[in-house]
């Protein structure tokens, strides 16, 4: 069964350590995928995600410039960073692991996300929503992103390691029924 993802109700973020001394955090505002999700057998469900790099937001619109820019995603060359699974591993009635193929600035490497399932309900709307919730660590030189500085009392202004957190509400668009004569 196919399903929506709700941008009003869905995040994709990002925290990376800057300076070796705080969290600084991130979101992308735009994204798109379907998700095609087996109820009956979760280890067949597909999920296909697009990214707009252009919409890289941290509340800081230079650093923000920065982000869009050859020295990271290079958003104009590169506008759209993208997951594609290829399995899932069902590790109980509310945990799975979705491993896929994570591709930023045209580079592929595989991701392992650690989900879980929040539930599913009936929408005031008369349609079905689902909730998951998905997270994982990657480091960024795996993916070309190498732009940094050496501070002068040791370490680096970005650290390597990111962690992504990924809030989704996914909504069922009933099937269209054929037309009756």
């Amino acid at each position: 069964m196919s399903w929506n993802i709700d941008a009003s109700h869905s995040e994709i973020q990002f925290v990376v350590r800057h300076m070796m001394l705080s969290k600084v955090r991130g979101q992308f505002e735009k994204f798109t995928g379907t998700v095609i999700l087996d109820e009956k057998n979760p280890a067949n469900t597909t999920v296909d995600i697009q990214i707009d790099t252009n919409s890289v937001n941290t509340r800081d619109a230079k650093r923000d410039g920065h982000l869009r820019s050859p020295d990271f995603f290079n958003a104009e060359a590169y506008p759209a960073i993208t997951f594609k699974s290829s399995r899932v591993e069902q590790l109980d009635a509310l945990h799975a692991r979705l491993i896929g193929d994570l591709t930023i600035r045209g580079i592929t490497h595989p991701v392992t996300l650690n989900v879980e399932y929040l539930g599913m309900v009936k929408n005031p709307w008369g349609m079905t929503s689902a909730g998951f919730a998905a997270s994982t660590k990657i480091s960024r030189k795996d993916w070309g992103l190498t732009w940094n500085m050496a501070l002068e009392t040791g370490g680096v202004l970005v650290a390597d390691e990111i962690e992504i957190n990924i809030e989704l509400e996914l909504v069922n668009q009933p099937e269209a029924q054929p037309a009756t004569a």
